[in-house]
This record gives C-alpha cells, structure tokens and sequence, in this order.
C-alpha cells in the first residue's frame, strides 16, 4: 500500500468528524456542567470565563464564547481555515449546550470531589476527542495544538502550565477548599490528553 493509499485509509469522513465534535463538546459541556453545580473552575478559557461568571453574574455561555474570539486570529495564522472554523463551531456548541443543560438536567446536590475529578475526567475525554478530529476549545487549546505539531511539546503538559497560571487567579475569586479542588480536575483533565495525545499514539486523519 502506498503512502497516500494508506493516509486514506485513516482519513475521517465527515460523519466521522461530526460524531466526534457532537460527542466531544456534550463531554466538555457535562463536565462544565458539573463544575459550575459545585461553584469550580478549570484552567484555559473555560477557567477565565467562569471566575468572570462567578463575580459578574453574567451567563458562563455567552463568556465563554466572546473570550475566545481573539484566539480565532491566531487560529487561522496557524493552523489553517478548516481547524479555525472547526474549533469556532466547537467552542459555540459548548457555549449553547452549557446553556442548555441547566434544562435538560437538574441538579440538586453534587459533591465537590466528585464533580472536580469526573468532571475533569469527562472534559478530557472531549478535547481528546476534539483533538484528533483536528478541532479544538479555541484559546489555549489552540496555541497547545500549536506547539505540539511544531515544537513537539505534549500538548497536555504544556496546557497544564499555562491552566496552573490560571486557576491561580481563582484563590482572589473562590474558597480555598473549592480552588484546591479546582487544581485535581485540572491534572486530571491535562493527564488524560497528556497520555493519550501524543505524536504516532493516533493515526486517524482529518
């Protein structure tokens, strides 16, 4: 088989690509979902827009979305028109199912540690799934994606500093308690692309 043989064989097709931006953003939606049940936060974007959501009163949807905005330039410099529009429909998604969750699923009482470590567990699992559909969660998602493909950095590792940067902010904003478990969901959300996203671990292409 040649190269270009076997480079179509591993190519999504739309539908591939379609399911995995569908699952994936319901993933990060629900785990979102959960931190926002137990007044968390987590690092990136998501992490800006909720410490924002938490002084402001303002919805953690339309946040999210508008803090992402400046990441599409960079986006479309780098990476290319279809990962930039890719990633601006993933980040509009997830900003309209957290919206429409709190309707969908009611929730009366949710353990911090629970929703800190599952949480964090079910977000990793869609940006992973973003990821290699060649999408992402705009904001640092896209500068990981980034400096993996050039610089060979693991995508995961490099998000979890730039997150630890982040969630520092939250001790001004959050109870102690609250940040510290903050930090667990973190690690566990940039262990879970860490390990699973990295260069000839996935040979789909889209």
């Amino acid at each position: 088989m040649s190269l270009e043989q076997k480079i179509d064989s591993q190519r999504h097709s739309f539908y591939d690509d379609v399911m995995a931006m569908f699952l994936g953003t319901g993933l990060v939606s629900l785990g979102l979902f959960f931190y926002g049940q137990a007044m968390l936060t987590t690092g990136s974007t998501a992490g800006m827009a909720f410490l924002i959501h938490y002084v402001s009163n303002i919805g953690f949807g339309p946040l999210f979305f508008a803090v992402n905005i400046p990441f599409y330039i960079f986006a479309l410099w780098r990476m290319g028109l279809k990962f930039t529009i890719k990633s601006f429909i993933a980040v509009s998604m997830v900003s309209l199912f957290t919206m429409l969750f709190p309707q969908w699923l009611m929730v009366d009482n949710i353990n911090p540690l629970f929703a800190s470590i599952v949480g964090g567990g079910l977000m990793g699992m869609g940006v992973l799934s973003l990821f290699r559909h060649r999408a992402s969660l705009g904001g640092i998602n896209i500068l990981a994606f980034y400096v993996q493909d050039n610089l060979g950095w693991r995508a995961g590792y490099f998000q979890l500093a730039v997150d630890v940067l982040v969630i520092g902010a939250a001790f001004f904003i959050l109870d102690f308690d609250k940040v510290i478990l903050s930090m667990v969901g973190v690690l566990v959300l940039n262990m879970v692309v860490a390990l699973n996203h990295r260069t000839g671990r996935y040979m789909g292409v889209s």
